[in-house]
């Protein structure tokens, strides 16, 4: 129960809770050493004096002990923003908010999951939800596997949209983000988070867009066509299929003997390489305004 409740609060997945649960130990002990280590060149007999000055090393010893440890173990961001919030607690500083977002999936998740990797590296932002239209959806299992909350939708729900849009902002949610979601965004939800919507879609627009132009028919339309270029699209959300403003292209090579399989492959590269950073900048300009 314990650990089930530090994972939802520290939005982590299981090995990453035993990864910081190494680091806090391996820290502590580090710490302890080094400190005792420190007051034996110190000349002091240890009694009272000793053990007031020995607390107060391991307290100044403790944070850099515990982020050198965490290095290794892929914690540090986890721990610099711990450490972030003790000070900000100590010095009455307000906590600066981390964005909050929500992830549009209808299918096996993976560009979902490296949000949610990329996510928990940066500290940029943090995947707070996943909502998809298919109750069997792979994407459903990884939020389990990340204990991230998990909202299941149909059409009525996407109809009238008023009650996602209140879910939606009573969880924080300041942003969503479309990974291979196959259903049309309703103008309420567009109006309820006006600018802060994006979505990625395989293939250059706006060549090979709109209603039906999804998955493995987008790299066949693009091989048929002839094109010796494709790439992905990122772009701002309206009422209509792929048409909002661009906001960052990338571009491969369609060689000759192409095959939906191989493009899909380096379509799938580009977007593991740019999406998370770029949903990463757009939420930094927008905070800037």
């Amino acid at each position: 129960m314990m650990f089930t409740l530090l994972k939802k609060r520290w939005k982590v997945n299981s090995v990453n809770l035993f990864l910081i649960f190494c680091t806090f130990a391996l820290g502590g002990s580090t710490c302890a050493r080094v400190g005792k280590a420190i007051m034996g060149l110190s000349g002091l007999e240890v009694g009272f004096v000793w053990w007031l000055i020995y607390l107060f090393l391991i307290s100044l010893l403790w944070p850099i002990c515990v982020l050198l440890i965490s290095i290794p173990l892929g914690q540090f961001v986890f721990f610099r923003n711990y450490i972030q919030r003790i000070l900000r607690k100590f010095t009455g500083k307000k906590d600066s908010k981390i964005p909050k977002i929500a992830v549009f999936a209808s299918g096996k998740g993976s560009n979902a999951e490296n949000i949610i990797h990329f996510s928990q590296k940066t500290g940029l932002f943090t995947v707070s939800a996943i909502v998809t239209d298919r109750p069997n959806a792979g994407v459903v299992d990884i939020a389990k596997q990340f204990d991230i909350q998990c909202i299941i939708i149909n059409e009525e729900d996407l109809t009238q949209a008023e009650d996602l849009v209140l879910t939606l902002q009573n969880l924080d949610i300041s942003w969503l983000v479309l990974a291979g979601f196959l259903k049309k965004i309703p103008s309420t939800l567009i109006n309820g988070f006006a600018g802060k919507i994006i979505n990625i879609h395989p293939a250059l627009l706006p060549d090979f867009g709109g209603k039906g132009m999804y998955g493995r028919r987008v790299h066949e339309a693009v091989i048929a066509s002839g094109k010796k270029e494709s790439g992905i699209t990122i772009h701002w959300v309206d009422e209509h299929y792929d048409n909002g403003d661009v906001i960052f292209t990338a571009t491969c090579e369609v060689s000759p003997d192409e095959s939906p399989e191989t493009l899909e492959k380096k379509i799938r590269t580009l977007e593991f390489m740019h999406y998370p950073k770029v949903i990463a900048e757009c939420i930094k300009k927008q905070m800037l305004r």
